[in-house]
């Protein structure tokens, strides 16, 4: 028994492969990728992160939340059919087929591979061409109760980036003034080892596979589960917008969760499970979206500095432990309210650098380092002012 457990382990572990959604991951991740570097350029004229972060330090979280949730799928038995797998990896690429990873939730793509076969029979019914025979129903629950397992990964995929990198960006805001903005995205691959029929591996208990489909032997296949989000944060400072999403998106796993679990006695709640993952997901997004509109955007600049929304990894700025968000009010004394008076500060400032600084509470503090040679005029600061294109452009129209 053992021995065809490693062998079907062994077989799973190359299918991980032969699926089309792994390909995909590394397509989107790459096409974000490329055009977060363009925007970049266009905001700061530098690429201020490296490629494909976008997926970075999510590997950890991914693989252990996929080895928990691989193991209450084998340890509870839900077996998943072929054409289950195969319309997962559709919806994942219909969903993010504009590159962005909006849709990419567990209730987004969970939620439409369910209403697809949910409804397949009825749509099959209405025909008399096609012969079909779809091993799926009993999967159902098993499926609702995945996507609140998922969203719960979401979450503390979400609740990490607080002390992690988002993406600044400037925007022109409906005032007409350049203000900055924060990316918070990214997206995950979570690896989910799935039973599944044919295969070597035979019930070791009466009650076990629990979620059968009326196979006699099962196999396994290590599947790429695709989870990403985005939002936005220009009137939210970037951790509270952070703290918020992490919070809903974890009151809604626990919700959903619940259901599922019930779908497992009464069948149409797993239905409902699904159902409300979209619309609750939805709400969700939805009441951010506008709370972040409505609010006075908060990486505008400051009246007393100048507003910081990023920092370049490894930069002087880095090490000078300046955070986005905060507000250079005065450097060596002067005070500075646009980037050329605070470069015009640094000038002849000698080997260090001393800055007051306003802080998320609008406290002061003081920050100085040491400085090289040459790093005056590359210290690694992104402020909310005009875009680099935008200025190099009105300064070679002008000439």
């Amino acid at each position: 028994m053992v021995e065809a457990w490693l062998i079907e382990l062994a077989k799973g572990i190359g299918k991980f492969f032969l699926n089309p959604a792994f390909y995909w991951f590394l397509f989107i991740l790459t096409a974000a990728s490329y055009f977060r570097i363009k925007r970049e350029r266009y905001d700061f004229g530098i690429k201020v992160y490296p490629k494909f972060i976008e997926w970075g330090k999510t590997w950890l979280v991914s693989l252990i939340s996929g080895i928990l949730i691989s193991a209450v799928i084998i340890g509870v038995g839900m077996v998943f059919s072929y054409e289950t797998l195969l319309v997962l990896a559709f919806a994942f690429i219909i969903l993010s087929i504009s590159t962005h990873f909006t849709l990419l939730s567990p209730s987004y793509t969970i939620g439409l591979t369910f209403l697809i076969l949910f409804f397949a029979p009825y749509i099959f019914d209405m025909q008399s061409w096609v012969d079909y025979s779809l091993l799926y129903e009993r999967s159902l629950p098993a499926l609702a109760i995945l996507a609140g397992l998922l969203l719960f990964v979401e979450s503390l995929l979400i609740k990490r980036i607080e002390k992690q990198v988002t993406f600044p960006r400037i925007e022109l805001s409906d005032r007409g003034v350049w203000v900055g903005e924060q990316q918070i995205k990214r997206l995950a691959v979570v690896p989910l080892l799935m039973l599944v029929p044919e295969g070597l591996i035979t019930s070791f208990a009466p009650w076990w596979p629990y979620f059968s489909i009326g196979e006699t032997s099962l196999g396994l296949v290590l599947i790429p589960f695709l989870i990403g989000f985005h939002y936005k944060a220009q009137g939210h400072f970037h951790q509270d917008a952070i703290y918020k999403l992490a919070k809903a998106n974890t009151f809604l796993a626990i919700g959903i969760l619940i259901i599922a679990v019930g779908g497992v006695v009464v069948p149409y709640l797993s239905l409902t499970a699904i159902i409300l993952a979209i619309i609750g997901k939805e709400y969700m997004n939805y009441r951010y979206r506008e709370g972040d509109r409505l609010r006075r955007p908060y990486y505008q600049p400051h009246p007393k500095g100048l507003r910081v929304i990023g920092i370049i990894p490894g930069s002087p700025a880095e090490r000078l432990e300046i955070e986005p968000g905060e507000s250079i009010y005065r450097v060596h004394g002067r005070n500075v309210r646009t980037s050329q008076a605070f470069y015009e500060a640094l000038q002849g400032s000698g080997a260090y650098i001393k800055m007051e600084i306003f802080n998320h509470d609008n406290e002061a503090r003081f920050v100085q380092c040491s400085l090289y040679e040459g790093e005056h005029h590359s210290l690694g600061f992104q402020f909310a002012e005009e875009p680099y294109k935008a200025r190099r452009d009105k300064k070679n129209n002008a000439s």
